[in-house]
């Protein structure tokens, strides 16, 4: 009996955790929309002002909101290490057997998430191996550079950059007003 209400105390645990992970994707795209918004935005009075100081203050917004939802980010990755050990014990405690001599436990979204690149690459077929504890993230210091963080931060900020200062040098007919 006690067991049972450890599994419904940490499958209640865990899907408050999942929220929580799949709120931060909410905020995450409207940090994302309101980068996009505000960088793109100077961009554009910048040619339409013929000020190229905005410019820079577009790559500058596009570098704020970049840095903003790679924080963001980091907090939500947070929440995996806490999903993760739920599933490990979950799996521990309550596997069923299933076939092939596997055995099988329910929650495992993110140890799926883990495992699903070496499914669609074909290195894995079958049952799901035992979940796994976090050991390391190698990774967790790049998150700003990850494809989801970066882009399309990383393309205001280059446009607002190379636009500064072409019209700095005068290779754009935009004058200092």
């Amino acid at each position: 009996m006690a067991s049972e209400q450890l599994r419904k105390d940490l499958l209640a645990e865990y899907f408050k955790v999942y929220e929580a992970v799949m709120e931060f994707d909410k905020r995450l795209l409207t940090v994302k929309g309101w980068g996009v918004t505000l960088s793109l935005a100077a961009l554009a009075w910048g040619f339409e002002k013929g000020h190229y100081g905005l410019f820079l203050v577009g790559a500058l917004s596009g570098a704020g909101f970049w840095a903003i939802e790679a924080v963001f980010k980091r907090y939500q990755m947070r929440a995996y290490v806490r999903m993760r050990e739920i599933e490990v014990v979950c799996y521990e405690l309550f596997a069923e057997p299933g076939t092939n001599g596997s055995k099988v436990s329910a929650p495992q979204i993110d140890w799926y998430w883990f495992q699903a690149q070496s499914y669609f690459r074909g290195e894995r077929t079958g049952p799901l191996p035992a979940p796994q504890r976090f050991q390391k993230m190698r990774r967790y210091g790049l998150t700003w550079l990850y494809g989801g963080v970066m882009f399309p931060h990383v393309i205001s900020v280059l446009a607002g950059v190379i636009l500064f200062f072409l019209s700095h040098g005068g290779y754009l007919a935009i004058k200092e007003i």
